[in-house]
């Protein structure tokens, strides 16, 4: 893409928190900031990307041309960049996927969009498959009642978009979908363990009064857990339908955006 377009989807996407429209409305965007292999300038791209449980995966297509795109040499030189995915910004090792691990994963990128496919066709080469692995995540900076929300917005925006995939999935449940719909629900379920294990035992100790508050986000806990499990119960089968799974989503969507909504109400400000 020529880079004013880039640039023009850089901004829009730094401005609206990961949010584009157009063409690349509702897709699953990053900004990828590299260092030049010649020049050791900071180059950033935007991309599109596929979850791979505690990992990200993107394809150096390059829209089909010929010649593997500069990012993905700048990685070659210096795997080290930076990632933002419009919650958070981070840290990661890129890392080219080769062999066995490669044709597998970039199958199931295929099976999920075939564009890639056409993209590897009229490229005449084989597209590099690389790992983004998070070498610095932590919560958003600024004041904690701030953070929280943060996190909240990043899964209730991966709420929306798995709704979205699901919704317009066909007969069969790709298993790119699934890994996205089980790395949503292991950061739903690692986020839940940290806030019961960590922050409401050291809000209450502050806020004694806060006592049922706290008995009401837990019992949230878990019944949002229950939902989770059922959810990855359905995903477990060979044969599960989409408007099954679908059904599954809707279920946990709304828990969990009642859930964040009063968690918000109740302790955004104190957090503050």
């Amino acid at each position: 893409m020529p880079n004013d377009f880039n640039q023009q989807i850089i901004d829009e996407f730094r401005a609206n928190k990961g949010r584009v429209g157009g063409y690349f409305e509702g897709a699953r965007l990053l900004l990828l900031t590299t260092t030049g292999a010649r020049t050791g300038a900071p180059h950033t791209t935007p991309l599109g990307y596929l979850p791979d449980g505690d990992r990200i995966l993107i394809i150096a297509s390059a829209g089909g041309a010929p010649r593997n795109p500069a990012w993905y040499h700048n990685l070659l030189a210096h795997p080290q960049a930076t990632v933002e995915d419009g919650s958070f910004t981070y840290q990661a090792k890129a890392v080219v996927l080769e062999g066995e691990e490669r044709a597998r994963l970039f199958a199931r990128a295929v099976e999920s969009e075939p564009g890639w496919a056409e993209y590897e066709t009229r490229s005449g080469r084989t597209l590099p498959v690389l790992a983004l692995l998070p070498t610095d995540f932590g919560p958003p900076t600024g004041s904690m009642g701030d953070a929280l929300k943060t996190i909240h917005g990043a899964f209730r925006r991966e709420l929306a978009l798995i709704r979205r995939e699901v919704a317009a999935s066909g007969p069969r449940l790709a298993a790119q979908l699934r890994v996205n719909c089980l790395t949503m629900c292991e950061g739903l379920h690692g986020h839940h363990s940290r806030e019961d294990g960590h922050m409401f035992p050291a809000l209450e100790e502050r806020y004694p009064e806060l006592a049922p508050v706290m008995a009401r986000l837990r019992a949230e806990h878990v019944t949002v857990q229950r939902l989770l499990e059922e959810l990855q119960t359905l995903l477990a089968a060979d044969d599960v339908a989409p408007p099954a799974l679908l059904a599954g989503v809707e279920r946990l969507t709304r828990e969990v955006e009642a859930h964040l909504d009063y968690e918000e109400e109740q302790l955004v400000a104190l957090l503050n």
